[in-house]
């Protein structure tokens, strides 16, 4: 587990303009591509995109693309995330694991959504640029550690919903042992260049898996995942 730094960490900056340019994303870029949950949006026009990219690439925070955040790790594309987070189908009250923190941009919008998120995120460095702006964003219902998403986070489980940003060559069987009873996850399965988005849902002991589109990730490295 990522333990809080001893120096708090001021609130980082936001302002009109960016809620402005976040408006203008959600609407370009998210709404107009079929994405209809109210919640959804909302929370993609209140989280500042731009505080999760590095300072060189932040002036296409509100663009449609996906961007770079180091160690050949990317922030996902807005209409992407909003498409995994639509296909959960949260009330508020779930309780969520997310497979792939990178700097907390899914996490934080999930944080809006859900009752508790736990993420999980195997390069440090991100994880811990993700801990600093959940902290400064006084976001109290995130938990990160570094660790083999693969695994999942078992002393957590069960979750009422998984959430995985990297591709796998199948779906992880710890993730499933994972899911509760009635519980949803959103993975996208396949190599690079031949990657389908899929739902699982767990009815009772059984699983079903639904193919939802075609998505376009960087691959999920573990024991259960590609290897490196």
């Amino acid at each position: 587990m990522i333990t809080r730094r001893k120096r708090d960490e001021p609130l980082l900056e936001d302002s009109k303009e960016f809620a402005h340019q976040r408006a203008l994303m959600v609407d370009r870029h998210v709404a107009s591509r079929g994405i209809t949950d109210a919640r959804v949006l909302a929370a993609m026009r209140e989280v500042p995109r731009h505080l999760f990219v590095p300072a060189v690439v932040a002036s296409k925070a509100h663009g449609p693309s996906a961007l770079p955040i180091g160690f050949r790790q990317t922030i996902s594309q807005p209409y992407i995330v909003a498409r995994m987070i639509e296909l959960l189908d949260l009330t508020g009250s779930e309780k969520v694991l997310e497979i792939g923190t990178g700097t907390g941009y899914q996490a934080v919008v999930l944080s809006r959504l859900a009752a508790k998120v736990f993420s999980i995120e195997r390069v440090n460095e991100l994880a811990l640029r993700a801990v600093e702006i959940v902290r400064a964003l006084r976001i109290h219902n995130v938990s990160v550690k570094v660790f083999d998403g693969t695994y999942g986070w078992s002393d957590q489980a069960p979750f009422d919903r998984i959430i995985v940003a990297a591709a796998a060559p199948e779906v992880p069987e710890p993730l499933v042992q994972q899911l509760a009873r009635n519980g949803r996850m959103i993975i996208p399965i396949g190599p690079e260049g031949n990657q389908r988005l899929a739902r699982v849902s767990r009815v009772g002991t059984r699983t079903q898996i639904e193919d939802c589109g075609t998505a376009e990730f960087v691959p999920l490295v573990g024991r259960f995942g590609w290897k490196e």
